[in-house]
Order: C-alpha cells, then sequence, then structure tokens
C-alpha cells in the first residue's frame, strides 16, 4: 500500500503548501490513523482522544486533564455491524462539550481530536461545538470512514487537508519522459551509471507505488527493456519531438484525473517529494502543482485533467510549459529540501557533480 510509505515529513509538507487551516486523517481500520497523527503531533495538545472496549463501551479522554468519561455502550440488539454502540448523551454533555470549549478557550493553535466518528455524529451539541472550535482553531483530526451526515460535512469543508490512507493519491496518472537523445552527454545518459545503477532507475524508485498508472515513453530500446523487466509499462517510439511525448504519454493516461510529468534525468529526486506533490494535488486538483526549491521552479509537474486537451495538441518541439505559462494564476508548489533535487543531467559533468553531492 502507498500509504505504508508516507511519513509524518510527507504530510506535513503537502499540509503546509496546500493553503488549508485544518488536517484530517481518514482511512479504514488498522491503516495507521492514529500513529501518523502522534507522529505529526508528538507532544501532547489540548483535544479529546477516544478509544473503545470491544463489544464493551466507548470512552473519551480529555488531553491535558486526564479526564475521562464514558460515551457510549455496546448493544448486541443493533444489527448494523460496524455501530453497535449506543450513545451516551451524558458523557458528551458532561466532558466532551466542555473538552472542545476549553479548546477554544487555549493558547494553543492547534488542536488534535482522536477521532471524530459514529457516536460523535449523533450528538447535535458536539457538532455545533466542533463547527465553533474550527472556525477558531486548527484542528488535527482523525475521522472515521463513514458515509453519515456529520462527517461527510466535515471532510468536505473547503478549509481541511485530508489525507486518505486507503487512497492518498486518488486517480492520478505519471508519464516519465525518457525520449532524450543526450546529444550533450555524448551517448543515452539515462543508462549511465549511477551509484551502480543506471540513471534511470532512480526515476523509477522515485516514482513507485503512486500513481493508478504509470508509463515510460522513449526511443531507447535498452531503457525500455530495462524498464519492463522491472515491470514498468513502456512505450517505445521513434516521433522526433517533445510534444509527441507528451501527448504520446498522455494517451495512455485513460481515466486519470490528474497526471504528472518527469523527467528521467533527475538522479537526486526523492520519493517523498514526488507523494508529497501527489497527496498536495488531491487537495487542490484543479491546479497546475510543481515541485520549487525557493523561487526555483522544477519537475515534476502535475497537470489536472482540463489541461490534457492542450498538452495533447502541443506546438512542434514544445513542452507543458507552454500550458504553465498561460495560467500562471493556477499554478502551485511544493517545496523540496535540497535544489539537488531538481536538478538534471545534461553532461558528464553534471552527472560526476550529483554524484559527489
Amino acid at each position: 500500500m502507498p500509504a505504508n510509505r508516507l511519513t509524518a515529513d510527507c504530510i506535513w509538507s503537502s499540509f503546509r503548501n496546500s493553503g488549508k487551516k485544518h488536517l484530517f486523517l481518514t482511512g479504514s481500520r488498522g491503516s495507521g490513523k492514529t500513529t501518523l497523527l502522534n507522529e505529526l503531533f508528538p507532544e501532547t495538545l489540548p483535544g479529546i482522544t477516544t478509544w473503545a472496549e470491544p463489544k464493551k463501551a466507548v470512552y473519551l479522554k480529555e488531553n491535558l486533564t486526564g479526564k475521562t468519561v464514558q460515551v457510549g455502550i455496546y448493544d448486541d440488539a443493533i444489527s448494523s455491524e460496524g455501530n453497535r454502540m449506543t450513545l451516551l448523551h451524558d458523557g458528551f454533555n458532561v466532558l466532551g462539550v466542555p473538552a472542545l470549549v476549553r479548546c477554544m478557550e487555549s493558547d494553543s493553535i492547534w488542536i488534535t481530536i482522536d477521532e471524530i466518528g459514529y457516536l460523535e455524529s449523533q450528538s447535535e451539541s458536539y457538532h455545533t461545538t466542533m463547527r465553533q472550535l474550527l472556525d477558531k482553531k486548527q484542528v488535527a483530526a482523525v475521522i472515521r470512514k463513514q458515509n453519515l451526515p456529520f462527517l461527510n460535512e466535515l471532510r468536505n469543508r473547503d478549509d481541511v487537508f485530508l489525507v486518505d490512507l486507503d487512497n492518498p493519491f486518488g486517480l492520478i496518472g505519471c508519464v516519465i519522459m525518457a525520449s532524450g537523445l543526450g546529444k550533450r552527454f555524448g551517448g543515452n545518459k539515462l543508462m549511465a551509471d549511477f551509484e551502480g545503477a543506471p540513471m534511470i532507475c532512480r526515476v523509477l524508485d522515485a516514482t513507485e507505488g503512486i500513481f493508478s498508472k504509470r508509463i515510460v515513453v522513449t526511443r531507447h530500446q535498452d531503457v525500455a527493456q530495462l524498464c519492463e523487466a522491472r515491470g514498468v509499462e513502456t512505450l517505445l517510439h521513434d516521433l522526433p519531438n517533445r510534444n509527441d511525448t507528451v501527448r504520446l504519454g498522455l494517451e495512455a493516461m485513460v481515466d486519470m484525473e490528474r497526471c504528472l510529468f518527469a523527467v528521467a534525468d533527475q538522479p537526486l529526486l526523492r520519493w517523498e517529494s514526488v507523494a508529497g506533490l501527489a497527496l498536495a494535488s488531491v487537495n487542490a486538483p484543479d491546479s497546475i502543482w510543481r515541485l520549487s526549491f525557493a523561487d526555483i521552479p522544477g519537475s515534476p509537474v502535475i497537470f489536472p485533467s482540463w489541461a490534457f486537451s492542450e498538452l495533447k495538441t502541443l506546438p512542434e518541439g514544445k513542452g507543458g510549459d507552454i500550458v504553465i505559462k498561460k495560467y500562471p494564476e493556477r499554478v502551485r508548489t511544493v517545496t523540496v529540501r535540497d535544489v539537488n533535487e531538481l536538478k538534471d543531467v545534461d553532461s558528464p559533468k553534471d552527472l560526476e557533480a550529483l554524484m559527489k553531492r
């Protein structure tokens, strides 16, 4: 599962660049929601923690005071397999709602809540106070993955950055552009050794396990053979221009909502950076997303589906930069830690410098 590789740093980087106010984690049981929340916020902050004793009860605890109250009781007569706990209103009224009020009155910028689920969705007083809390503070929360009106309302708020650990990246494709002739390098640079493996392997590693569909578009038989040996779909062609590579790759992205274009000669590109870029694009799917360092823009770049038709009809010899320049107001960035991630290899000297780095 791609989510298993998601780190707190990756999520935090995407969230920070998103412009959203709140950070919510969702997913099925055992997907690691609480673990990631604790990694994101290792210090105890004002907030609420709930937990269940299977087939017995659900308890709510105020983080800072440790005060605890029962908010649900198991009822075997309830037919629903997933919701056999009955709400105890007194628990929310005595501690749950007052705890949220104290969170609003605290000096902390962030509030953590683990979790918001079925019982919380049944308490109207909790609903009202939670909305007030979201207006006043920044909230990091685990939210149950259930189709309930209150939970849907929270997940769909415009100010919420939502990470679904079951499917963190959504329907996103990846085109790896590997068609360059390497004239300045003096040959096919993608098969040049970089720390014991052909350089093309670095971008394959950096894009592994993130995308619904991934394809390498290349004019090089040896590159195609290597990628196919690794189980990566390849399109071998003999067309001359960059726009051909873009079009051929995009034509393979059937049903994708977004598509990332990566060059194959950035050997220091990190998986975490690519995953962070893909994660950011889920929460603002109509934007063009690209990696950057300070004011230096770079690749990869994610284009939403509204740009596909223009990318398929680029002028001869041109790439996606034309679309980026046409819609500067739609371009957003995720910052990498090291500018060398964005550097590509044009010459043997470039390769040597990046290997030293």
